[in-house]
């Protein structure tokens, strides 16, 4: 019974590999090294594979361009699909990001689709020829949906998750799918059927999760356009890892139906509602895919799904100096205090809103709801008690990865009174979450992503500033601001004792080297009201621009 699950992932990876043509296969001079902290951002351009319209494609035209000259036949989209279908292919090798691989299928509905606009002149759909990369638990048509879990391989699907078939109604092309954590409730994307996902930037460093394969991928320009899934910071952690823009929408918004959680069904109902968002270079490429979802009537797929198009969703009002917008910021949950760099980056980030116009910056306090938010969500996340997941794991006789080793464990089923008590405790605070918005009458919060920067693998410490925003349901976006430099190395811990365990942890990163993160970038994250999803994503359009002069120096920090 031991060596079912590994003689599994080796015909997994075996597979997996014969995918790959021979002919993009890389030298060993780039190959070699993946332990090593140097960046491979760069290889896709040396190796040689990729010709230089395939660069031009892969690397200067974001996913918003690339729709726009598909749809007019500028490009053909068997030239950009092949591009990217390399462009991952040399990722994988890189980074080690990919789980499924389609490139055969996925240049043949390409060929299609050229086809079809050469005879009609019109293109199919509003994502006509794009390729899309997808989270390994969105269930394709012949593929698995593993997971990462051993006993959930050579079981392909037999349908398509709903998001799945709108994408390919609206005309895009699926050529791969993404690495994930094992069970996904883990902040590095590492199982034991294919391995730990690297960060491209540097390999020393997470790459995040559950969402962290196609971080990287993205990250490699492998991908113009990902789709993740985030219900604890799953879209938003990977991210930030990867210098990316990421949108968790509300629940609702974008159709999950269909997905490999490795849950009974049903159970979302209890807990909390994961939701799928896209992971992009900027923020309209994000807009794109979530503008095109709303108008493909998801609510036809997915009964989950408001109906209601993306034009008729609240929008940003605009900005004048009568008429700021107001931007709420978040220096601390109360749980863990963020590290001198985060606490720095927050100030510059302050001062920069503050210098753009038509932006008013005030001080929000939402440090007494820290401890408890973290409390409920870890209480109505683990309802099932993980037990679904270890009878999976216990079919084929597969451990825990390591990380997940020392921290889920199986446990009885909550009882009905106590899911009941839990979901009126995250009644009460997504109440007290309203009050808050109402009484500084702001437009959106800015927060950290973490309490620290991208860490080491295996080190992400607090989830809590992300998690939280899934218990309230609350709409929120990633977005890069600058890299890690060596002033940032400087500050000290503050005098006193850490509040808490969580915060011992997270100062012990701070004081176990800083070097590691010189390079990496730093983001912050956007957060709006319940279901203000169109507003969220273009507010973060006004900060993307009042934020752009930050990534060429340092910035002045607010003095609120």
């Amino acid at each position: 019974m031991a060596k079912i699950w590994q003689d599994i992932a080796q015909r997994k990876q075996r597979q997996r590999a014969e995918r790959i043509p021979k002919e993009w296969l890389l030298r060993s001079e780039f190959s070699n090294g993946a332990s090593s902290s140097k960046s491979v951002l760069d290889v896709p351009r040396k190796c040689g594979i990729l010709t230089s319209k395939e660069l031009h494609i892969t690397e200067d035209l974001d996913a918003t361009v690339l729709v726009a000259q598909l749809a007019t036949g500028k490009l053909k989209s068997v030239d950009v699909v092949t591009a990217f279908c390399k462009r991952a292919a040399i990722a994988q090798q890189l980074v080690n990001c990919l789980t499924e691989i389609f490139f055969e299928d996925a240049i043949s509905r390409a060929k299609e689709l050229d086809e079809q606009f050469q005879k009609t002149g019109k293109p199919v759909g509003l994502l006509h020829g794009l390729p899309i990369s997808i989270k390994d638990s969105f269930k394709v048509k012949g593929y698995d949906a593993s997971v990462g879990v051993a006993g959930f391989c050579f079981n392909p699907a037999t349908i398509n998750s709903a998001l799945v078939d709108l994408l390919l109604e609206q005309g895009a092309v699926l050529y791969c799918k993404t690495n994930v954590p094992l069970t996904m409730m883990a902040l590095d994307s590492h199982n034991n059927v294919f391995g730990r996902t690297l960060n491209p930037a540097n390999r020393l460093l997470t790459a995040g999760g559950s969402s962290g394969g196609e971080g990287a991928l993205v990250a490699m320009r492998g991908s113009p356009l990902g789709i993740g899934t985030d219900v604890g910071g799953s879209i938003r952690i990977p991210a930030m890892c990867n210098g990316l823009v990421g949108v968790k929408p509300s629940h609702g918004r974008v159709p999950y139906a269909g997905q490999e959680g490795g849950a009974l069904p049903g159970s979302s109902k209890l807990g909390i509602e994961s939701t799928a968002g896209p992971i992009a270079r900027n923020v309209k490429d994000c807009e794109m895919l979530l503008r095109v979802v709303g108008e493909g009537n998801p609510w036809l797929l997915d009964p989950d799904v408001i109906p209601q198009s993306w034009d008729q969703q609240s929008p940003l009002t605009v900005q004048s100096p009568s008429k700021p917008l107001r931007v709420g910021i978040v220096r601390t949950d109360g749980h863990v205090t963020p590290l001198p760099p985060i606490q720095r980056l927050l100030g510059e980030v302050a001062g920069a809103l503050q210098a753009y116009g038509a932006v008013e910056v005030i001080e929000v306090d939402i440090s007494s709801l820290g401890s408890r938010l973290l409390k409920v969500f870890n209480g109505v996340v683990s309802i099932d008690g993980a037990n679904t997941w270890f009878d999976h794991l216990e079919l084929t006789g597969e451990p825990l990865s390591p990380w997940l080793a020392g921290r889920l464990k199986r446990r009885p089923h909550k009882p009905l009174d106590e899911v009941r008590k839990l979901q009126a405790q995250k009644l009460d605070l997504q109440s007290e979450i309203q009050k808050i918005w109402r009484k500084n009458k702001i437009d959106i919060m800015v927060l950290p992503v973490a309490p620290h920067p991208t860490p080491k693998t295996d080190s992400w410490n607090s989830t809590n500033y992300t998690s939280a925003l899934n218990l309230l349901d609350l709409p929120s976006g990633v977005l890069p601001v600058r890299k890690f430099r060596e002033a940032d190395a400087q500050g000290e811990l503050p005098d006193g004792p850490p509040l808490n365990g969580w915060d011992k942890i997270n100062r012990g990163i701070w004081t176990d080297g800083r070097d590691v993160f010189i390079g990496s970038m730093m983001s912050v994250q956007v957060v709006a009201p319940k279901l203000m999803d169109r507003k969220l994503v273009e507010s973060m359009a006004v900060l993307e621009k009042a934020l752009a002069p930050l990534k060429d120096g340092p910035g002045k920090a607010s003095k609120l």
